[in-house]
């Protein structure tokens, strides 16, 4: 049992991680629900990937995630305002709605398309094998290693900021939390992803005062 477990646990493990960290911009950004929109776009685009004939866990419906989830990016960093009319919060519900009713119309089209669904949502996470831990591990490293590298102007925007080239460094942050969700979402499934996301990252706001001490 404890060798069927093994890989599950470490998995999990490597999600914490940069869950919670990226958790602690999300809540600091007030965008709460940017995963679950973006974790959609990538399910949309998952689901293109098998209307275009590829199989649900090969390379090219990956790709198919990927690219869809730099559009959601883009979109989310050309739509935030600091002052705007209408709060990004209203935008990232609309993305999602979207999203999921043009993921259920395409799995409409697709064979076994409930069992996709029941895919994205729970995800496949304790038949993990330890080449995909191995993979999804290293893509962390290097994603939290760019967020090092650039940590001012991330943490100025997430805490209220406006540094220059705003814009950019909110590409560069949907862009890179996409490419997490999205690999994560392929091996946890959506509410999985959700959870190790939010829930820690609220505790951490409850319990410390500081994002260092959150941490």
């Amino acid at each position: 049992m404890l060798e069927l477990l093994w890989l599950p646990f470490l998995a999990c493990l490597v999600l914490t991680g940069i869950h919670a960290y990226l958790g602690l911009h999300v809540l600091a950004r007030g965008v709460i629900f940017v995963d679950l929109a973006l974790a959609q776009v990538a399910a949309l685009g998952a689901t293109a990937g098998l209307l275009a004939g590829h199989a649900a866990q090969s390379d090219a419906a990956y790709y198919y995630s990927l690219a869809f989830t730099a559009a959601g990016a883009a979109l989310f960093a050309l739509t935030r305002e600091r002052r705007g009319v209408v709060p990004q919060e209203a935008i990232i519900g609309i993305v999602y709605a979207v999203a999921a009713s043009l993921t259920v119309l395409v799995l409409d089209r697709v064979p076994q398309g409930g069992e996709q669904i029941k895919q994205l949502l729970v995800g496949s996470i304790l038949s993990v094998t330890g080449d995909e831990v191995a993979r999804v591990a290293a893509l962390y490293t290097a994603i939290g290693l760019v967020h090092w590298l650039c940590r001012r102007p991330l943490l100025a925007i997430s805490l209220g900021g406006a540094p220059p080239w705003t814009r950019l460094w909110d590409f560069l942050f949907y862009l890179t939390f996409g490419l997490v969700v999205t690999s994560s979402v392929r091996m946890a499934g959506v509410l999985l992803v959700f959870s190790y996301l939010i829930v820690p990252a609220v505790a951490g706001a409850w319990l410390a005062p500081t994002l260092g001490r959150r941490l």
